[in-house]
Formats: C-alpha cells, structure tokens, sequence
C-alpha cells in the first residue's frame, strides 16, 4: 500500500502520490471505519460540506475527502486521461490500511467505478449518478467544449463554470443557487480550467458492462427521481451491470441529493453500509 504523507503546512491534510507521480491531497476527520468520497467534475473536497454531509459522515466513520488533480492542495499534470483520475483514487484507497467504503458523485462517481477495477481494498462501493452514455443518449460536447475554452481563455472562468452547469450537468435553479452561495464557490471558478479536458474525456469514455462483470463488491447505486434521463439510463445499466449492487432513488430530488435532501440521503447511505450483505 501507498504511504499517506502530511504535507510541508501539516494540519489535517494529508498526501498521496498517484501512478503518475501526481501529488493527491485529502483532508482527513472523523474516526471509525475508512469512508473515501470522491467529488463532482466541478468541485473541491469541501462539496460534502455544503449541507453537513461529511460531518454527519465523520460521526461514524473516518472520512477522507479528497482533491480531485488540478485543485485544492493536489497537484496536477500536463498529460489528462480519465484513467489518471482512477488511479488517484486508487492512491488513495491503497494508502488506507482497512478495507474502504468508497462514495463518489457525478464525475467522482465514475472515476470511483474505474477505481474499483483497480484496487482489491474495498468494502462497498456507492456511486451518484455517473456521467455515462448508454443506449440513445450521447453526449454532444464539441460546442460547449469550444464554447469554454473561449470563455476561459477570455478570463471569463466564472461564465466557463455557469455554461457547463446549467448546459452539461443538468443541474436544476436551486442546485445552482446552492453552489452559487456556498463558500466553494470562487473555488469551483478558480478551478473551472479542468472543464474542457475533464467533459471531453468523460463523453469519450465507453461503458462495457462486461468489465464489471466479476465486481462482486456491494455497491450502491443512486439517482434523483427527477433527474434528466441521461443520468436516470446510466444509472440503470450500471446497477444491472453490477452483479452485487442495488439502486435507490431519491423521490422528488435531481442530480445532487446529499445537497438537497442531505438528511435522507445520509440516512440512505448508513443503511447501506450497516447493511451486512
């Protein structure tokens, strides 16, 4: 296993260094079992604390948040593949010595899919709406991608951001709200560079359910019942892909349920990991 490493400023951050050399920060609270969440193609570890997630969470587990490449403390390189995302998850779950319960959302959530190809050293596995194209749903990048380049080569990062929320992540007026007023927000602008490469590789990326096919891990797969279909067809061929794994949806909720039904969704997801099976 990888050995997590405090950086130079010390404190609660801690450090990986993934396959590629990439230096991966996570910040780590709570005590009990190991409990990784990965976040969104727009976010920064701070994400699960919009709405007290990761301190209901820390109440019963030791939580390790971390940085996805190219923002916060993590460190970033000028090669992108969607691989590297996985196996800095990977970084991270390996340098943890007991068995891992993995959470990741959107962006997070595939990456977190990959990783479980890739490690031996999970638990459980609960992923929130994966980004994938299955079935008639294909996504059409090339216009919103140029369109983001443009605007962030023009400075316009916080513009980049609101295009691809509104545009790609299908996110509703109050999830937007949410972030708008959340303290991550210049966060998300600061790091809003990543978009571009991060969307293309994801609409580049190809679900074969037979890779999964022998991921016996106990997963947990969620959606927002009114999710736009993309994501509601996702998350249905990585359930049936899956041959250990359940679906739950969050009636009345859209793509982000740990912000909009934080209660219930942690409620949800204790259930799932107290569960035996």
């Amino acid at each position: 296993m990888a050995e997590a490493t405090p950086p130079d400023s010390g404190g609660e951050t801690e450090t990986v260094t993934s396959a590629d050399g990439t230096t991966i920060a996570f910040e780590r609270t709570g005590s009990g079992p190991p409990l990784v969440l990965v976040h969104g193609v727009t976010d920064v570890h701070e994400f699960w604390d919009l709405t007290g997630v990761r301190s209901a969470f820390a109440e019963h587990f030791t939580v390790y948040a971390l940085d996805r490449r190219g923002r916060g403390e993590s460190g970033d390189a000028v090669e992108y593949e969607l691989d590297r995302e996985a196996e800095d998850v990977v970084a991270v779950v390996d340098s943890i010595d007991d068995p891992v319960i993995l959470l990741g959302h959107s962006g997070g959530a595939l990456y977190s899919l990959e990783a479980a190809l890739r490690t031996d050293n999970l638990r459980k596995l609960i992923v929130n709406e994966p980004p994938i194209q299955v079935s008639e749903h294909e996504l059409e990048v090339e216009e919103v991608v140029a369109e983001m380049k443009q605007l962030l080569d023009d400075g316009e990062n916080e513009q980049a951001l609101m295009l691809f929320l509104q545009a790609e992540a299908h996110l509703t007026p109050d999830e937007i709200d949410v972030a708008r007023s959340a303290p991550i927000w210049q966060d998300m602008v600061d790091a809003a560079h990543t978009l571009p490469r991060e969307w293309q590789a994801i609409a580049e990326y190809e679900f074969n359910p037979a890779r999964f096919a022998d991921l016996t891990t106990p997963t947990l797969v969620s959606g927002g019942g009114e999710s736009p279909s993309f994501y509601k067809n996702a998350t249905d061929a990585v359930t049936e892909a899956l041959p250990n794994s359940r679906l739950i949806r969050f009636d009345g909720q859209s793509h982000e349920p740990m912000n909009t039904a934080p209660d219930r969704f942690t409620e949800e997801i204790l259930m799932f990991i107290r569960d035996s099976n």
